[in-house]
């Protein structure tokens, strides 16, 4: 089966697309205000105008100010859900989506045992284990916060590697690059003897 990924709002609009077509929605109606439309899908209005504005682009909505969103074609549903028909079902997307969380959930829990076992010895192995966790917090004031790991350049500019990080009490495994910088943060970081030093002044910047 090809593996396929499909933005947000292009589902939500081949759902709406696939209502019109089965007559939920019949031409002439209108459909919910973009607000209920974002509440019952559960993402935001941008991202529920995105979807709208595929079905205005071919033709099965119009969307004036005032009158709201009104079904014009059926038919254009119909041609539109058809371009999608060599792609993998709905279900079939689902279906993977929970075997990679599952996936996902078993590398966290090694993840993070690994790194309890890591912080169990640090204490003992800190002078002599370069992977030894250091923790460093994020102090108000820092220039940094705000911005993702990679933004800063973290190991370019520092040499340490951000293997974990604690926040309101909750211990975050392997944040990735795009893991943002918050004040109060307490950062885990791997690296050498010298690692402390240049993330405590680097910090300070």
């Amino acid at each position: 089966m090809q593996k396929v990924q499909i933005p947000t709002y292009e589902r939500i609009a081949i759902d709406l697309a696939n209502r019109i077509y089965d007559g939920k929605f019949k031409v002439g109606e209108k459909i919910h205000g973009r607000s209920t439309l974002a509440s019952e899908y559960k993402v935001s209005p941008e991202t529920v105008r995105r979807a709208i504005k595929i079905l205005e682009d071919v033709e099965i909505v119009q969307s004036t100010k005032g009158s709201g969103i009104v079904i014009s074609s059926r038919e254009n549903a119909y041609k539109y859900i058809h371009r999608f028909s060599n792609l993998a079902s709905i279900k079939d997307l689902e279906k993977q989506m929970n075997t990679l969380i599952s996936e996902r959930d078993k590398l966290d829990e090694e993840l993070f045992d690994t790194l309890r076992k890591i912080m169990d010895y640090s204490g003992k192995l800190r002078h002599t284990n370069p992977l030894a966790p250091i923790e460093v917090e994020v102090f108000p004031g820092c220039s940094h916060i705000g911005k993702t790991i990679s933004e800063v350049k973290f190991w370019q500019n520092t040499g340490g590697t951000v293997i974990g990080m604690k926040r309101n009490g909750e211990l975050v495994i392997s944040p990735g690059p795009y893991a943002l910088i918050l004040e109060g943060d307490i950062l885990l970081i791997i690296g050498d003897e010298e690692t402390f030093d240049r993330v405590v002044h680097y910090l300070e910047d």
